[in-house]
């Protein structure tokens, strides 16, 4: 029995966005520029300079990889950040020499995936009125917005965070304004904002070390991706308990200051 794709014909991106799954993903010049996000014309220009290893050939059409892809993405990135073309050249260069440019990707990836899990709810402004009734102005959703707790677009609103809005939901229900939970809300990004700003400054100075990552060693550069992972559960453990020490110490001072204002 044969059957028939129902819909449009994929596009060329959407070819190649879908090809990540198989082992053996193949791309045509076109395709594999579109998916790295960089002009077709700048892959001859990448092999010419020895960014890029060039294409295997059957016959007149050039075929790329996922290693081409995931090269070509770096080098964009590279570029975005103020490298420039012979600076990328050297480091991929140093690279390869040191253990191949799959660890310095996968040390990326590493690096910046699994900090945050957040479940979104999304809402319409009716629904969002209805939520928080009279507590809620248009005033304290565009600071709500300006403070990243919510996105809007049209009359649809987002919380990327389920647990920030139950929080918040439970604080106006107990009677806090919504402009004293944004004030609190900025005092804390401020605050966890110098939290990580520590932490992170601890590791790059003791863990990856005054030389950045461009000239690890292999054995240096797992060390890295392997203290990476083991703490980055342990820098929120670190935060959770401080704070619960803290408001241990503060909620029985304050029952004790009420305690004697009724003597």
């Amino acid at each position: 029995m044969s059957s028939s794709r129902v819909g449009p014909t994929p596009s060329a991106g959407e070819r190649a966005a879908h090809r990540d799954d198989g082992p053996a993903a193949r791309y045509r010049r076109e395709e594999v520029a579109l998916a790295a996000g960089v002009k077709v014309r700048n892959l001859r220009y990448y092999q010419e300079r020895g960014l890029l290893p060039p294409p295997l050939r059957e016959g007149r059409i050039a075929w790329y990889s996922d290693d081409h892809l995931a090269r070509l993405r770096l080098i964009n990135d590279l570029l975005g950040r103020g490298y420039t073309v012979n600076g990328i050249a050297e480091l991929l260069r140093a690279w390869e020499e040191g253990g191949g440019i799959g660890r310095l990707l996968g040390l990326e990836r590493e690096m910046t995936r699994g900090w945050v899990h957040e479940d979104p709810v999304t809402m319409t402004l009716a629904e969002l009125r209805a939520l928080f009734g009279a507590a809620a102005t248009a005033q304290h959703t565009r600071r709500a917005a300006a403070l990243r707790y919510v996105t809007i677009e049209g009359d649809t609103v987002t919380f990327p965070s389920r647990g920030l809005l139950e929080a918040t939901v439970a604080l106006v229900r107990q009677g806090v304004p919504l402009t004293e939970i944004l004030d609190a809300g900025d005092f804390v990004q401020t605050q966890a904002a110098a939290l990580a700003d520590r932490f992170v400054g601890l590791f790059r100075s003791h863990v990856i070390g005054p030389a950045g990552l461009e000239h690890l060693s292999a054995t240096q550069v797992q060390h890295i991706t392997d203290a990476v992972a083991a703490l980055r559960p342990v820098a929120g453990e670190v935060v959770a308990a401080e704070f619960a020490r803290a408001m241990a110490r503060r909620v029985e001072a304050e029952v004790a200051e009420l305690l004697r204002t009724e003597q």
